[in-house]
C-alpha cells in the first residue's frame, strides 16, 4: 500500500462513527426513595448495551457533549461551546476524583472548528460535572478512558439557537474527519425537566413522546421545529446536545437508531437512543426515482412520445420504425414496441410522468384515428 493509499484509507475510516443520546439524571447515582428503581435499572441496562455497541466500533476518541448546571459558566465567561483542554480534571459530587481527558484532541479541535467558522472556547481548570461522568460510567467507559468534554450552554440565556447547535454538529463531524480521528459522540441531556423550578414535578411527557417517536423513526430534522422559546417552555433546554448530535448524524445521512428506549418519570423523561454511522444508509425505494443514466436513449424515446404528437402518430403507425430513431437495448426496444408502460416505469425506472404522459398521448392519437 502506498503512503497516499494509506492516508486515504485512514481518512475513510475517520469521522464520527457512532452517536448516543442519553440522560444524566443525578438520581442514577443517589437512588433516593422517590425513584422507581426498576425504571432506573432499565435505563441503566439500555445505556450499558448502547455503550458496548459503540465500543465495538473501535473509536480512538470519545466526545461527550453536556451542559453546566451553574457550577462554572455563570458570570466570568459563558461560551456557547467550550472544550476541556487539560489532560485530567476533577469530577464532582459522587464522582469526585480524577478523570482522564483527551488533550491530544482538544487544541486540534479548537483549530479545526475555527476553520468551520465556530470559535470553540476552551478551559483548562473546570471540573467535570456528573452530567458528563454519569453517562460515561453507565455506558461502560472508565475514568482512565480519555474523554473529550464539550460544554454546551443550555441554561444561561442567550443560549445557542437550535439551528446553531445543529450546524455545530455538522461542523464537528467534518472537523473530526479532517483530524483523522475515529470518534463516538455522546450527547448527554434529558428530555423535559425543570430543575430548580416549581415545574420540576411536571415534565412535558406529551411533547417528549412526539420528540422521541420522530427520533426513533429517523426524522431528526423534526427537532429543528422547536425554537428557543419552545425548548424553554417544554423543559427541553438540554435538547441542545441532541441537536448537535442530530447535526453530526445528518452529515452521514439520516438513519434510524439501533436502540430506542423511552421512560418518563415524575421529574424527567429518560430517553436512550443510539446510531451506528459506520453502516451505509438504507434508502427506501422512491416513488419518483432518478432518471437512469444508463437508459438515456429510452428516456428520450418515451419523453418524445409524451410531448410530440407527430412522433406519437409515427409510433402508432410503425412502433419498430419509431424505435430505430433511438439507441435502445434489445429489452428496452421490446418493451417500448409492446407499449408496456408499466414495465417501462417499474422495471426500467422511467419516470412515471413520462410513461403516463406517453400512454395518454398514444391514446389521444389512436382516438383521433391518425
Amino acid at each position: 500500500m502506498t503512503l497516499q493509499q494509506h492516508t486515504r484509507d485512514s481518512i475513510d475510516r475517520a469521522g464520527i462513527v457512532g452517536v448516543a443520546a442519553v440522560p444524566h439524571a443525578p438520581q442514577f447515582l443517589s437512588m433516593p426513595e422517590t425513584e422507581d428503581h426498576g425504571q432506573v435499572a432499565r435505563v441503566r441496562a439500555a445505556m450499558a448495551a448502547l455503550g458496548a455497541r459503540l465500543r465495538a466500533l473501535k473509536p480512538d476518541c470519545v466526545i461527550v457533549l453536556s451542559n453546566d448546571h451553574g457550577d462554572h459558566f455563570v458570570t466570568h465567561s459563558v461560551a456557547p461551546f467550550c472544550v476541556h483542554a487539560a489532560e485530567r480534571a476533577d469530577g464532582m459530587h459522587k464522582h469526585r476524583g480524577a478523570w482522564a481527558l483527551d488533550a491530544s484532541c482538544a487544541y486540534p479541535l479548537v483549530r479545526a472548528m475555527g476553520d468551520e467558522s465556530f470559535d470553540l472556547a476552551f478551559t483548562l481548570d473546570a471540573k467535570i460535572p456528573t452530567s458528563f461522568t454519569i453517562p460515561y460510567e453507565f455506558m461502560g467507559f472508565d475514568r482512565d478512558t480519555p474523554m473529550t468534554a464539550i460544554f454546551v450552554n443550555a441554561y444561561v440565556p442567550p443560549q445557542p439557537s437550535p439551528l446553531r447547535c445543529h450546524a455545530f454538529g455538522q461542523a464537528l463531524a467534518r472537523a473530526v474527519k479532517r483530524m483523522g480521528r475515529r470518534a463516538v459522540l455522546i450527547a448527554s441531556g434529558g428530555l423535559s425537566h425543570y430543575p430548580g423550578t416549581v415545574h420540576y414535578p411536571k415534565p412535558d411527557v406529551d411533547t417528549d413522546r412526539v420528540l422521541f417517536e420522530q427520533m426513533k423513526a429517523g426524522n431528526l430534522a423534526h427537532l429543528l421545529a422547536y425554537d428557543e422559546a419552545a425548548l424553554d417552555a417544554t423543559g427541553n433546554v438540554e435538547l441542545r446536545m441532541t441537536l448537535v448530535a442530530a447535526g453530526a448524524i445528518a452529515s452521514a445521512g439520516q438513519r434510524k437508531p439501533f436502540i430506542a428506549e423511552f421512560e418518563p418519570s415524575w421529574h424527567h423523561t429518560y430517553a436512550v437512543l443510539g446510531w451506528n454511522l459506520s453502516l451505509p444508509v438504507e434508502r427506501a425505494s422512491l416513488i419518483y426515482p432518478a432518471l437512469p443514466p444508463t437508459r438515456v436513449g429510452l428516456v428520450r424515446a418515451v419523453q418524445t412520445l409524451r410531448v410530440d404528437g407527430a412522433a406519437a402518430r409515427r409510433f402508432v403507425k410503425d412502433p419498430s420504425a419509431y424505435c430505430d430513431s433511438f439507441a435502445l437495448a434489445a429489452d428496452e426496444r421490446a418493451a417500448l414496441i409492446a407499449a408496456d408502460f408499466d414495465a417501462l416505469r417499474d422495471r426500467f425506472d422511467i419516470h412515471a410522468l413520462l410513461t403516463a404522459g406517453a400512454l395518454a398521448q398514444l391514446r389521444i392519437q389512436r382516438g383521433n384515428g391518425r
